[in-house]
């Protein structure tokens, strides 16, 4: 719609005419629990006071919605259907001090963006919640739809009696008639407003701390889901983490919380992980575990509560200016939720999980064509949705823990007091949190900078041995290397380890370790000449910088022998990583891959990295593996995995992991019988227990074998009729074998929008399928065809999901590496948000084809 991807430049000039001084937002959602067309508005009224610098001058608020009832300026009444285009209302003749009254209609949501509208399958109760990053806020009230635009804000809702409502500020007094008035914010920017409403299950407790000054800080804390979840909800251990966040963070910060209460809603179906709206942060529900999960879900929530608890800092109190800098805001929340999540919590391999997971998404997104410094160039909203990327968040984390090691801890967090407390309330660019460092440092970062902020890519660090006739190191280097397309070589802090054994059969341990600054394409290590041969060299010991690591011969051929003798967890995390690294690179055949997995993945401790592990082993399997030998790398990989399945302690976290990777390989008819039997009770293994979530993950490729139709489905619903258990069947039956099936399911996602954004992702997920190749060649032309549209009329999340999602990934060949470069040659002028995201998936293709080379070209298995 003309003018709803506002540009940096209509941003830029808009921001040097306006400040805005006060929002007073009323909402009336009673709509809401109506039925058919009536529930399809709500009334959304909203006074917007602000000054203009040129009196006289233009400009105008944003808005998405239906039909606007009146616009009043000054006092002035204005035409609506003179002013307002369907995205934005445009303003004349400003005065120095200006007030405008927008009363709308706006849409409720069903793809999550807005203010989404989920009706329970479960009760038929009725849940709303918003949810605006980066430019929403406008789908709910009319405003100045830009991060640099600050004010306070006020909220009115008129809900339905017996609702509970939220929002960013503490309710002032009971609500009357259905009315909830809230205490007016802080300055915050548009898109971390927030209104949550409906007859949620509420629990409360209360965070309390002094200071050393005397005096006293109490925040009032709530945790919140539907009903339908309650008898899941871990409200204690939520609690848990966020009190010890806030600790944390007031221990370091030196700036307390400052925007009053603090509650944590958990949503339905929400596109993200989480939102951190200040005193109202967003969760998707999945967080709330409906089944036996292991220990890597709990950290993984646990992060995703300091990661938003540290944006009340970096991001809500201090802003970026554009989203250019998206990075002063995710990079530092990532950091500082890993940081948080070892110094102050019981997971304190935290650092072991960024390594091994974290890192691995900044490492393929810094590899695709559409790659770029973490300080990005966005021209406008398209082009910051999807910086909401590995590089903005785990490169840009990863490139800060770099910064710790290189200017001092003591440094880098006495910057971010003074950051805080230099700009609080305001919004930043680059300089202004180089000047704080700079000034707590003692160093010059405009270097820096320039190599880890403003430019792209990733570097390969490589170790070079020579040894002298008694076996010791001569000389130990360090070669950089960078790829031709992004040839910026770095400044990196690194440790380097040396590994050996003690006696013949024990553990691989570390007997020495140096750290040096890595400089230009070669750097020699002094330190550790003269010592005895290691039979392991492992750059980048300890993950203190950002690069891909590679070994010299000797140390891969050790790790080919002895990985699993690797007595370090976080040394053996980073030797998955590096391994994974050379296969996705092809330079390390698929199957080796595999068969180091087969063989050493049983004895990982740490279960978040065997899950990784496990992950990358279907992606190798499924992506990477030469085709012809695919069938039998399938029959050994599932083979192996139910062996391990077997072996693992019944009723932990490790049987869990195998078995859940076991269904996933199931292929076989004794595999597929094994999981019947375990689906009805007839088959068993000790100690795994087969609740309602592992029932419909064993479910899923029983239907894709067409073991399981239309009726067993159905009768798991039965069994299971709540919101989560229809995502489920919605998976499932789009899973099933038959090109109706396929037909149906394509229909549904791409030629009509009667599904919600949650049920889109589960038909997507449903319909490619691991062997269904000839089911699903008919849609390699039909997706190329219908992308176009569906960027044009379906919303941004939900085109995204599409494009992604549905790109013909299950047929690598060479056909369609050739359909989308035809597509990317013959569409030069589509939105270039749309061509990236084809970039990027026709990348992920190219480099499985190379792997399958790569494999192939390692000969016969024996």
């Amino acid at each position: 719609m003309p003018g709803e991807n506002l540009s940096r430049d209509e941003a830029r000039e808009r921001g040097r005419l306006l400040s805005v001084d006060a929002y007073d937002v009323a909402l009336d959602v009673r709509s809401a629990v109506a039925s058919g067309a009536d529930a399809e508005t709500f009334r959304s009224r909203t006074t917007l006071r602000f000054r203009c610098a040129e009196p006289g001058a233009s400009t105008f608020a944003d808005l998405l919605a239906p039909s606007v009832t009146s616009v009043t300026l000054n006092g002035r009444e204005l035409d609506p259907a003179a002013v307002f285009d369907g995205t934005r209302i445009a303003l004349d003749s400003l005065a120095a001090e200006n007030t405008l009254v927008v009363d709308a209609q706006c849409a409720y949501s069903r793809t999550g963006e807005g203010l989404h509208r989920f009706v329970d399958p479960e009760d038929g109760e009725v849940y709303l919640y918003t949810q605006y990053e980066p430019a929403d806020s406008r789908r709910v009230f009319a405003n100045f739809e830009q991060p640099d635009l600050k004010a306070p804000f006020t909220f009115e809702v008129t809900a339905p009696e017996g609702w509970r409502v939220l929002s960013n500020g503490a309710q002032e007094g009971e609500a009357e008639g259905g009315r909830h008035r809230f205490a007016v914010t802080r300055p915050i920017s548009t898109y971390i407003t927030a209104v949550v409403a409906g007859p949620y299950h509420y629990v409360s407790d209360t965070y309390r701390r002094s200071f050393e000054d005397g005096t006293e800080l109490e925040i009032p804390l709530g945790a919140l889901c539907r009903k339908g979840l309650a008898k899941h909800f871990d409200a204690d251990d939520v609690f848990t983490v966020t009190k010890q966040g806030l600790d944390f963070f007031h221990d370091h910060f030196d700036f307390p919380y400052p925007f009053g209460k603090y509650d944590s809603a958990f949503v339905p179906e929400y596109n993200l992980g989480a939102m951190e709206n200040p005193g109202c942060v967003t969760f998707r529900e999945e967080y709330i575990f409906r089944g036996k999960v292991t220990e890597a879900s709990y950290e993984g929530r646990a992060n995703v509560i300091l990661h938003e608890m540290a944006h009340m800092w970096f991001g809500d109190l201090v802003t970026m200016q554009w989203w250019d800098d998206l990075w002063l805001k995710e990079s530092y929340a990532d950091f500082m939720g890993a940081f948080a999540l070892v110094g102050a919590t019981r997971f304190t391999n935290g650092w072991i999980t960024f390594a091994n997971r974290r890192k691995s998404w900044a490492y393929r997104a810094d590899q695709l064509p559409s790659t770029h410094p973490v300080t990005a160039d966005i021209r406008d909203l398209e082009d910051a949705k999807l910086n909401f990327d590995g590089i903005t968040y785990a490169k840009g984390a990863a490139v800060l823990k770099q910064l710790v090691a290189y200017v001092g801890q003591d440094a880098f967090l006495e910057g971010a007091r003074r950051y805080f407390k230099r700009h609080a309330y305001g919004n930043t660019r680059l300089a202004d949190l180089l000047a704080v460092l700079e000034e707590t440092s003692g160093r010059d970062l405009a270097a820096w900078s320039r190599a880890w902020l403003e430019t792209a890519g990733v570097n390969s660090l490589t170790p070079q041995v020579t040894y002298d006739a008694q076996d010791r190191i001569t000389e130990l280097s360090i070669l950089q290397e960078a790829a031709p397309s992004h040839p910026q070589l770095r400044p990196h802090r690194v440790a380097v380890g040396l590994y050996r054994r003690q006696e013949a059969d024990s553990a691989l341990v570390r007997y020495a370790r140096a750290e040096v600054d890595v400089s230009g394409p070669r750097t020699t290590v002094p330190e550790l000449a003269g010592l005895e041969r290691p039979e392991l060299v492992l750059v980048n010991d300890e993950d203190l910088t950002y690069a891909k690591i590679r070994f010299d011969e000797g140390s891969l051929a050790t790790l080919r022998a002895r990985l699993g003798d690797l007595a370090d967890p976080m040394a053996r995390a980073l030797c998955w990583a590096a391994l994974w690294g050379l296969t996705r690179d092809g330079l390390m055949p698929a199957r080796d891959y595999l068969d180091l997995v087969r063989r050493f993945a049983g004895r990982e401790t740490d279960i978040g990295v065997l899950q990784s592990l496990h992950g990358q082993a279907q992606t190798a399997l499924e992506q990477y593996s030469a085709p012809e030998g695919q069938e039998r790398a399938a029959r050994e990989l599932a083979e192996g995995t139910l062996h391990e399945l077997r072996l693992a302690p019944p009723g932990s976290d490790h049987q869990l992991a195998w078995a859940r990777h076991f269904i996933a390989l199931a292929a076989s008819p004794a595999d597929l019988q094994l999981l019947q039997g375990l689906l009805e009770g007839t088959a068993k293994i000790d100690g795994l227990d087969v609740d309602q979530e592992l029932r419909w993950t064993i479910l899923e490729p029983l239907a894709a074998h067409g073991v399981a139709d239309e009726t067993l489905i159905a009768a798991e619903l039965a069994r299971d009729n709540t919101a989560s258990g229809r995502r489920h069947q919605v998976r499932c039956l789009a899973a099933r074998p038959s090109a109706e099936v396929k037909a149906q399911a394509w229909a549904q996602v791409v030629e009509s929008d009667v599904l919600s954004n949650a049920l889109v992702e589960a038909t997507i997920a449903g319909f490619a399928q691991f062997g269904q190749r000839e089911l699903l060649a008919p849609y390699l032309p039909r997706y190329f065809a219908a992308i176009e549209g569906v960027w044009r009329e379906r919303s941004i999340e939900i085109a995204m999901e599409v494009v992604r999602g549905l790109f013909p990934s299950w047929l690598v060949e060479q056909a369609t590496l050739d359909a989308a470069d035809g597509w990317l040659d013959g569409h030069p002028q589509a939105a270039p948000a749309l061509r990236r995201l084809v970039l990027e998936k026709r990348d992920d293709l190219a480099r499985a084809l190379r792997a399958q080379a790569c494999d192939e070209a390692a000969g016969p298995r024996p």
